[in-house]
């Protein structure tokens, strides 16, 4: 019987370890934070800038600004459920395929939205509704709470994007020259 070894080398793997990394980096963070977050404001808020920052625990049922949130138990889990796991696994396939032609940075925000979308998936999966925190406001107007999945998802997608339009076409020009 041949014995196959698996080289885990980075020329064999392209970019995708660093993935990997911030994928895991993103999820330890966000479980830990979320933990930290009911058990710190089960019962009270802490203001950390007045009129602008707070620390406030709030559970949501739906989707990013609670869409989904008052739809039936069924509905909301199968869409809620379905669209992260599918977020998860396209991100990582992408970021595989693409592992030795695209950028580290490209990497990176691939891992965080991939990582995001896992936090957010634990959150759904095993407690039914996710845990947020963050609430950012002017005065009594509120931007609607999140969490760490919920902004690593954000950076990782508008970095994503600002990098397809804006560098990728600079460099490219830049090349030209």
């Amino acid at each position: 019987m041949k014995r196959r070894i698996i080289n885990l080398s980075l020329n064999n793997t392209g970019n995708f370890r660093i993935f990997l990394i911030v994928v895991f980096f993103v999820l330890i963070l966000d479980l830990i934070t979320k933990n930290l977050a009911v058990s710190l404001l089960a019962n009270k808020d802490i203001v950390i800038i007045p009129n602008f920052f707070d620390l406030t625990l709030v559970w949501n049922k739906g989707a990013a600004f609670g869409i989904f949130a008052n739809s039936s138990e069924w509905i909301r889990k199968a869409i809620l459920l379905g669209a992260s796991t599918i977020a998860v696994i396209i991100t990582a396939i992408y970021a595989y395929i693409k592992r030795f032609n695209i950028s580290v940075f490209e990497m990176i925000f691939l891992g965080l939205i991939a990582g995001g979308a896992l936090g957010n998936l634990y959150d759904r999966f095993f407690i039914g509704k996710v845990r947020d925190f963050i609430d950012i406001h002017i005065f009594n107007y509120h931007w609607p709470a999140f969490n760490i999945a919920d902004a690593s998802i954000t950076i990782g997608i508008i970095g994503f994007v600002f990098n397809e339009i804006y560098l990728k076409k600079r460099l490219k020009n830049k090349n030209n020259e």
